[in-house]
């Protein structure tokens, strides 16, 4: 029996997925070799790779005017590769804190350009269980970008509303709830995103990137590997890319179009968010302490009275095949991570397992 996996990432995938993967593992198409074996230069791989590219498309409904790349290091690197590409000589960038990813994205920012980067909004004051008012930002004129991190995995917040970014180009990290629900690309600059959380493997990240936000001359001396313009010349291919978790990603997004798209899939994430939600608001030993219009339907952050009783929860649910609960070290408590391929039965079951909990245990 496969384990309910809450883990925030690497994620559980689709079981469909792993089957197929592992049928394919040692003779992937009649090569007699396994995708992982095979040369990133061959045609077979070439389409694996065009195919992914061209499915995310659809699902997504990318813009012709969008490049799509297929990038290593996962969106960390990306915190670094953003303020490198997008940056004129203004050097000069709007970041919204959220949590501790927009955090990360705007110290990285700030190495570049200390002076020029600055956060324009926070929630902060209050350990981050909100989003900041973003409808009159103080977006100055010479701002290259506005910089957000879309749902917050460790603090269990999503932005439903987009910040006015007063018409400049929005950079949205989406690791955590990428292809959860449609989105609208065009309201995008710049939508980057780790797979490792709701789509394959860990190591891999995609950046969306509207083809007249790539450069080609840059500011900095910009290395190589971080220049978004030499990894779209190179269609991802610039050197050896992360050929098993492309091809895995491919699988995901066949398994989504299959399912009947992202707006399915919003169906899906909204009634599994649900069941939790409902149930927290009913309890009397856990809380969640975020805001309920700002609440993410992908990472759903709860707590008891005590680190003790925490720590009890975390260790018990295992016995009920229930793992990867624990809440992040930052925070503490207990964190669902409820992606794409978790189903229903797992949130049932997690609640189950709550109510059995807080009935032996509510003082």
């Amino acid at each position: 029996m496969r384990a309910y996996n809450f883990s925030a990432g690497p994620a559980i995938l689709p079981v469909e997925v792993l089957k197929e993967a592992a049928n394919e593992i040692l003779d992937y198409e009649g090569t007699g070799m396994s995708i992982m074996e095979m040369s990133h230069r061959t045609k077979t791989f070439e389409k694996v790779l065009n195919d992914a590219e061209a499915l995310l498309r659809e699902i997504m409904n990318i813009p012709s005017n969008y490049k799509v790349i297929f990038v290593q290091g996962g969106a960390t690197t990306q915190f670094a590769a953003i303020p490198l590409n997008l940056m004129s000589d203004n050097k000069k960038a709007a970041y919204i804190e959220t949590g501790n990813f927009s955090k990360k994205a705007y110290q990285e920012a700030k190495i570049f350009s200390p002076e020029g980067v600055r956060i324009v909004a926070s929630s902060k004051d209050k350990n981050y269980t909100y989003i900041p008012d973003c409808s009159n930002l103080d977006i100055d004129k010479d701002d290259d970008y506005v910089y957000i991190c879309e749902n917050n995995t460790i603090f269990g917040t999503k932005f439903h509303t987009l910040p006015d970014t007063k018409g400049k180009p929005l950079v949205s990290d989406q690791s955590s709830c990428f292809l959860s629900e449609p989105v609208d690309v065009t309201k995008y600059g710049v939508i980057y995103a780790g797979v490792q959380k709701n789509v394959g493997p860990s190591g891999l990240a995609i950046v969306i990137v509207r083809e007249d936000l790539v450069r080609d001359e840059l500011v900095f001396k910009t290395p190589t590997m971080l220049n978004w313009k030499v990894q779209i010349d190179a269609g991802s291919l610039y050197n050896t890319p992360n050929s098993w978790a492309i091809y895995i990603c491919g699988k995901v997004f066949k398994w989504i179009k299959d399912l009947g798209g992202l707006e399915v899939m919003k169906k899906r994430n909204e009634a599994k968010a649900k069941v939790l939600y409902d149930y927290l608001e009913t309890s009397k030993l856990f809380k969640n302490e975020v805001e309920k219009k700002d609440r993410s339907i992908m990472n759903i952050v709860f707590r008891t009275e005590s680190e003790e009783l925490d720590a009890k929860f975390v260790s018990e649910a295992k016995n009920h095949n229930i793992v990867s609960i624990k809440g992040h070290r930052l925070v503490g408590g207990m964190r669902a991570s409820i992606y794409n391929a978790m189903p229903i039965e797992g949130v049932y079951a997690l609640v189950d397992f709550m109510r059995e909990f807080e009935k032996e245990n509510l003082k």
